[in-house]
């Protein structure tokens, strides 16, 4: 009768520690090893990326500088500025670039690289174009 008892203990235990281990990668860390979780989980308090957004969605706001095609990031405090062929992030503008900015337009987008649509943003606001557009 002793060794049953025994058995029982140390299979209820096993089971615990294999369902605390499920669960937990390490002390104090849950994981969950589905795909589906993460992507379902919301960004800054708005809907699962897979949801429709129904009038909500993150957005960045930044200045664009036409005359140099230099974007800040109003709430990281970062600028985006084109080395050669790739896009830079850096906190300072580089002494290359330490230039007078000029006059910026405010961007509202929806997305984390202003950059993306660049092209657009040259067509829509060229340099000492954006004051007349503005006022309208």
């Amino acid at each position: 009768m002793y060794h049953v008892i025994r058995i029982i203990a140390i299979f209820t235990v096993i089971l615990f520690i294999i369902s605390c281990g499920s669960t937990h990668s390490g002390w104090g860390t849950v994981t969950n090893k589905s795909k589906n979780w993460q992507s379902s989980q919301p960004d800054k308090n708005g809907p699962p990326a897979h949801a429709p957004a129904h009038g909500y969605r993150a957005k960045y706001k930044y200045y664009y500088y036409p005359s140099c095609s230099i974007y800040f990031d109003i709430d990281r405090k970062v600028y985006f500025y084109l080395s050669g062929e790739n896009w830079e992030m850096r906190a300072e503008l580089p002494s290359s670039l330490n230039v007078k900015l000029g006059d910026h337009v405010t961007l509202e987008l929806e997305m984390d690289k202003p950059y993306i649509n660049h092209k657009e943003h040259q067509k829509k606001y060229p340099p000492g174009q954006h004051k007349k557009k503005q006022k309208k």
